[in-house]
């Protein structure tokens, strides 16, 4: 049963909250990042992408630069860009996109729920990855970013996170340069916690959504920690991690579409004809073409789009993996034709988050540096929940969630 808890959260005053927040370390390269923080001290980017403090080209895992984060992170407590919060609180985090809003609950989630797969993963994480934030934590001894998890969503809970938004006003509200807005409420009303606590604890399991690589590396740098000290007891903090937990039923998971940038040698009339081996296929154009439902693609190829339906037999709507567009699309396209075996690696394929929109498919394609583009219908909550129940792990780059969670609205410090 999920275990979560309140923290006295590390926050930004009101005023300057939309100063502070940023967008995630992952999202934006190095150069990105030093761009949107250049007339912005205050930004959390200084904290989680110090390499912007050095040189262009400098490297962002050397030591230097994780000192930097430190030393940042330690300037920003001072200026009172960061202030403690004096009690443990429970914090709500609402998203609005497209006039749509998600509400989500800001608690500390527990290392063991990690480690025994209360907390279950759809995706692998690669070690150099996990290494790199499992430093930054060590080093800033704190889970400076939160990670967005996803959990079967529980009607008591739902009404507690309406009464309060209804009743208090929000401690942040504001609309970033993306056009998403961010609103925040401080939840210190001790019996709320306690009553939340007590729902998520009959949860039989949270879901991590987005943040694979930053939940493995607080949960490791927590069980480091217990090693260091064996007379643990279980309640210190490094025990615990920050994670803003989101009721599935309000999510939305965008497209995740890929691009190649050569047909394998084929030309375009063979690869049409090898398609229709596993496919049946129609050309519709050159005005974009969207999916609409599920084993239904689209590609686009010399200024043309084509609809592509996966015929019957040549995939398993009884196998959680099997069933998923993107190992159709794998299985028979990448792979068999285009003899793309392994999307980790392979340099011949890139992958567009659908937040891009289709024309940004068109746009690579037409530029000559893709040769094609094939779009998906997107993955549901219910198949990433159906594959983490499983105990399996979904292809590479199958999800997009949006919007993306702000840093720096609320820190959670280890000690």
């Amino acid at each position: 049963m999920a275990i979560i808890k309140p923290f006295k959260g590390l926050r930004p005053p009101t005023e300057i909250a939309a100063k502070v927040a940023s967008r995630p370390y992952d999202v934006l390269n190095s150069e990105e990042a030093r761009t949107e923080a250049a007339d912005n001290e205050m930004s959390l980017l200084r904290i989680i992408k110090p390499e912007i403090e050095f040189a262009q080209g400098t490297d962002e895992h050397t030591e230097p630069v994780y000192e930097k984060a430190v030393e940042n992170f330690k300037l920003f407590q001072q200026k009172g860009w960061l202030v403690d919060d004096a009690t443990e609180c429970l914090y709500i985090y609402a998203q609005t996109m497209n006039g749509r809003t998600q509400y989500g609950l800001v608690a500390a989630a527990s290392v063991d729920d990690y480690l025994n797969n209360v907390i279950k993963k759809h995706e692998l994480t690669r070690p150099d990855k996990e290494e790199d934030r499992m430093k930054h934590v060590r080093n800033t001894n704190a889970n400076v970013e939160p990670v967005f998890f996803a959990y079967p969503a529980v009607a008591e809970i739902d009404s507690i996170v309406k009464t309060i938004v209804d009743s208090k006003k929000a401690e942040y509200d504001f609309v970033a340069e993306d056009g998403f807005g961010h609103h925040f409420w401080v939840i210190d009303e001790p019996k709320t916690i306690e009553r939340l606590v007590e729902l998520f604890a009959k949860i039989p399991s949270t879901y991590v959504a987005d943040g694979h690589h930053r939940t493995a590396a607080a949960a490791l740098v927590g069980a480091e920690k217990r090693k260091q000290n064996p007379n643990y007891t279980g309640n210190e903090e490094f025990n615990y991690f920050l994670a803003v937990h989101f009721p599935d039923n309000q999510l939305q998971i965008i497209d995740y579409n890929r691009v190649v940038k050569d047909l394998n040698g084929l030309t375009v009339a063979q690869l049409i004809e090898k398609l229709g081996e596993d496919f049946t296929v129609e050309k519709v154009g050159p005005e974009i073409y969207k999916p609409n439902q599920l084993h239904t693609f689209s590609m686009y190829v010399e200024g043309n789009w084509y609809k592509l339906v996966a015929k019957e037999g040549r995939f398993n709507d009884n196998d959680p993996i099997g069933v998923l567009d993107v190992t159709i699309l794998s299985n028979l396209v990448l792979d068999k034709i285009l003899g793309i075996k392994d999307l980790r690696t392979d340099k011949r394929i890139d992958f567009v988050g659908g937040i891009r929109g289709l024309g940004e498919l068109k746009k690579r394609v037409d530029s000559g540096n893709m040769a094609a583009a094939f779009a998906l219908y997107a993955v549901s909550m219910k198949q990433l929940i159906d594959i983490a129940d499983s105990g399996n792990i979904m292809p590479p780059k199958t999800t997009w969630f949006e919007p993306k969670l702000r840093s720096g609205l609320v820190i959670h410090k280890l000690d």
